[in-house]
């Protein structure tokens, strides 16, 4: 398999407090990877030192085989690798044209042109925003907010897309929605790492998942091989 993004032995610590413990794992082209674990288990500090929020204090991150540790997050973002967050913060003052060009423009390093132009409104149609394009960020209701979040990710031209919660806070309806919208993007060619609390979603969309729990790594393979590990059950499923 082509790997594209390694973490080897990542260590991060906040004020003698263990955040991640010697994590590692790979991501290879093409995957849906899952991450899972119990709230405090590191999943998003790991998402901050992939991006470059933070440094770790030993190990490092591996993209296309270069070490990408401790690059500044602006720099990785142009390198081709993009994040959402858990709560979409969209410029509100903005329209939804708007935030996009910004995406756009920031993670590709590009002046603004109409080549960027078009690019945005192809991926607005993409994400069946192009309706809302001229209207302001701040009057979208959650699931559009979540899609344009992914989609300002999507301008910045990444081959890898980091999903923190994306289908959190959404009704049954909406969450199909945005897994067929996460299938898409994948069919489009882009690596995922997802990170998720709803099960079902998370064992439907991954390839492989990597289960952290205090900071370690307690497992990873295939949905079914962790759904039946007992260290994951034992540690995170309490079943």
């Amino acid at each position: 398999m082509d790997i594209l993004l390694a973490v080897e032995g990542v260590w991060k610590t906040f004020g003698g407090v263990v955040a991640l413990s010697d994590v590692s794992f790979t991501v290879n082209k093409g995957e849906i990877v899952g991450l899972i674990g119990p709230n405090g288990a590191g999943k998003t500090t790991l998402f901050n030192v992939i991006v470059g929020f933070y440094t770790p204090e030993r190990g490092k991150i591996l993209f296309k085989g270069k070490n990408i540790t401790g690059t500044k997050p602006h720099a990785i973002c142009k390198k081709g690798i993009a994040r959402t967050f858990q709560v979409p913060k969209p410029f509100g003052g903005l329209t939804v044209f708007e935030n996009m060009m910004v995406g756009a423009s920031f993670g590709t390093g590009k002046q603004i042109t109409t080549e960027l132009a078009d690019r945005v409104k192809e991926i607005l149609s993409w994400a069946g925003l192009d309706s809302k394009a001229a209207m302001p960020a701040n009057t979208l209701n959650l699931v559009e907010r979540k899609k344009l979040e992914v989609a300002r990710a999507l301008a910045t031209c990444p081959e890898v897309i980091l999903l923190d919660e994306t289908i959190c806070g959404l009704n049954p309806a909406e969450a199909s929605e945005m897994v067929t919208f996460i299938e898409r993007l994948r069919s489009s060619g882009i690596t995922i790492i997802i990170i998720e609390h709803v099960m079902r979603v998370i064992m439907d969309l991954s390839d492989r998942i990597v289960v952290l729990h205090y900071g370690k790594k307690i497992s990873e393979g295939t949905p079914l091989e962790v759904a039946n590990d007992p260290q994951v059950i034992d540690a995170y499923l309490g079943v």
